[in-house]
């Protein structure tokens, strides 16, 4: 059976939200030492932008544990692997990588909160979102491409 098939319950609400809590500790961590390392007159830009992104993704990972708390759960406090590199470009691929599967995971997050008519937490989500989003495009322009699609988890 598709997850999509199934009813959404609480503690799988709960449980999604907690993964997506270590993905905001992961993004945290990643962007306090890349902005930090970059190296280049062409990385400045981006590196000042990190420090930014940095401080955002405390702010939404504020908001996820908040939301976990009201649901019942205990937040997480165990960040998803930080990938590092000598080479500018990669460190900014694993960025991309990382903030794309976020947006996936977090359009998933807001239909599941619909669906158990959590509106005002959905509502929080689809904000985040928003800095999500303007992460991937800053880092795709950054590595000169295209914002990929980040789709929805299923």
């Amino acid at each position: 059976m598709a997850k999509s098939d199934q009813t959404i319950t609480r503690k799988m609400l709960i449980d999604g939200l907690n993964e997506d809590l270590s993905r905001e500790y992961q993004a945290i961590i990643a962007y306090v030492n890349y902005s930090q390392v970059l190296r280049g007159a062409q990385y400045m830009n981006i590196a000042k932008e990190l420090e930014v992104h940095a401080k955002e993704e405390l702010t939404h990972a504020l908001k996820v544990a908040n939301h976990i708390d009201y649901l019942g759960g205990m937040p997480s406090v165990t960040p998803k692997p930080v990938k590092t590199s000598e080479k500018a470009e990669e460190m900014l691929q694993f960025d991309l990588d990382n903030e794309r599967e976020t947006i996936r995971q977090y359009r998933r997050r807001v239909r599941q909160a619909d669906e158990l008519n959590e509106f005002s937490i959905a509502e929080s989500i689809r904000e985040i979102l928003l800095d999500e989003q303007d992460h991937l495009i800053a880092l795709a322009t950054a590595l000169g491409i295209d914002p990929p699609d980040a789709g929805i988890a299923d």
